[in-house]
């Protein structure tokens, strides 16, 4: 399938970027670089324009203006929402139409092109360009786990502009598809909408698509793409392979509608590679399941008992008292003024807050 960007690529900044598309392998690049720039200037703009603009006057009483911290992560919360619906969108979309993506076999998945699949590279990338620059800029407040989830990232859509794993480029995008409804949950906690219908539905649906889309999902086709990886450092297309690949389309010159046109020397991938690839996909598979834990401690912990909360008489402790004579006892015999009451429970205890996520967001 065609790239269907609506801007073609921009002869003089494909020209320029070509001696390091060949210095690093990396042929589909200057067919995509004006996608990888612009959206990397799209979102820069949205988080230092529009983002102000546009909260300032549609929440003026909310938006943190003069707090450094806060305004910094209102902002990324807002491109954040604005990329992952983007780009979610379009990997279905791609995902349901790329014919020629439809029919790939081992070879294509590993070596294969299309220019719809780059163009889902490209605008990841060009996201993870930014997502690299603002956590960089702003580490203090995002924090290292933020900071390997953006170089993870951009290394695996970077180098798939060898090509390599082009196919999979709308599969692994697809982990945004909880994204949208953590960044809703985190917008109504600030516009005091804690534990309204409207948060709660939106927290069950995070949590549904979170373990769906990145663990179950995420997993399993990290396993099926951990067996290509295996299979193309073992051996590579063959002369024959590669001789009906061009037999097989009507224009066997054209890019877009040969997926082997960049792989007709192509050799067995180098071991570094799948290293990068593999290290990358365990970091970001492993930040998922941390985040995930993270949650369900935080479930664990909002349904404990307040310390000094008084519960059913005869329910002992551990050793042996009742937990009321514990916590009178806890006060040198003196009892409570008024036994504390429980608030009655919300979509806070199902989702954690941003601090419980160490100051950042799943990106």
């Amino acid at each position: 399938m065609r790239d269907p960007f609506p801007i073609p690529p921009i002869p003089a900044l494909s020209r320029a970027v070509e001696p390091l598309a060949e210095l690093l392998a990396m042929p589909t690049l200057p067919y995509h670089i004006h996608e990888v720039i612009g959206a990397a200037l799209l979102y820069t703009a949205i988080q230092t324009v529009v983002s102000p603009v546009l909260s300032t006057w549609l929440f003026p009483q909310f938006y943190p203006r003069h707090h450094r911290a806060k305004k910094a992560n209102w902002d990324t919360h807002v491109v954040s929402l604005v990329q992952s619906l983007l780009i979610n969108a379009l990997a279905l979309w791609v995902m349901f139409c790329d014919e020629e993506r439809k029919v790939m076999d081992y070879e294509q998945r590993v070596w294969g092109y299309t220019g719809a699949c780059g163009l889902i590279q490209a605008l990841a990338a060009g996201y993870f360009v930014w997502d690299l620059g603002i956590t960089l800029l702003n580490l203090d407040i995002f924090g290292l786990g933020l900071l390997a989830h953006a170089i993870s990232a951009l290394a695996v859509y970077t180098f798939g502009f060898r090509p390599y794993l082009n196919f999979y480029s709308p599969i692994f995008i697809l982990y945004e598809l909880s994204t949208p409804f953590l960044n809703i949950h985190w917008f109504f906690d600030k516009l005091n909408m804690t534990g309204t219908k409207p948060q709660l539905y939106n927290g069950i649906a995070l949590l549904v698509t979170f373990f769906l889309c990145r663990l179950v999902w995420g997993t399993y086709q990290s396993a099926v793409v951990y067996v290509d990886m295996w299979h193309s450092i073992r051996r590579a297309p063959s002369p024959e392979y590669i001789e009906a690949a061009f037999a097989a389309v009507a224009d066997p010159a054209d890019p877009d509608a040969n997926p082997m046109f960049f792989s007709r020397d192509a050799v067995p991938v180098p071991v570094w590679l799948m290293a990068i690839y593999l290290a990358s996909n365990l970091t970001l598979n492993g930040l998922n399941w941390f985040w995930f834990f993270k949650m369900i401690k935080a479930v664990r912990k909002r349904f404990e008992p307040p310390k000094g909360a008084a519960v059913p008489a005869g329910k002992a402790d551990g050793a042996g008292k009742s937990a009321k004579a514990t916590a009178v006892e806890g006060k040198a015999g003196a009892a409570p003024a008024a036994v504390q009451r429980r608030r009655a429970h919300s979509i806070e205890d199902v989702v954690p807050d941003t601090e419980e996520l160490r100051k950042g967001t799943i990106q």
